[in-house]
């Protein structure tokens, strides 16, 4: 049985993007899983996620976020897409 996540780490990922809560790679962490298999799996299964679920981050809100919490960039070895965030 895993342990319950304490709910200040949890609020301490959730970021404010386009005026919604989202939480990024964060939400990967929580289930156990790596960010590939859980955007893949949302892919897969967008029939049991509501539209809103899950956004793309547009180029100047992932340039802006890459200078607000230092993701590495493509060239040392970081982030080559811009992330997904998920509202739920």
């Amino acid at each position: 049985m895993s342990a319950l996540v304490p709910r200040e780490r949890i609020e301490q990922t959730i970021l404010v993007i386009r005026g919604h809560n989202v939480m990024l790679g964060d939400l990967a962490q929580l289930y156990g899983v790596t960010v590939g298999r859980l955007n893949e799996t949302v892919k897969r299964n967008e029939d049991r996620f509501p539209s809103d679920f899950m956004f793309q981050l547009t180029k100047p809100e992932f340039e802006h976020l890459k200078s607000q919490i230092a993701i590495s960039s493509s060239k040392w070895g970081g982030r080559r897409h811009a992330p997904y965030a998920f509202t739920e």
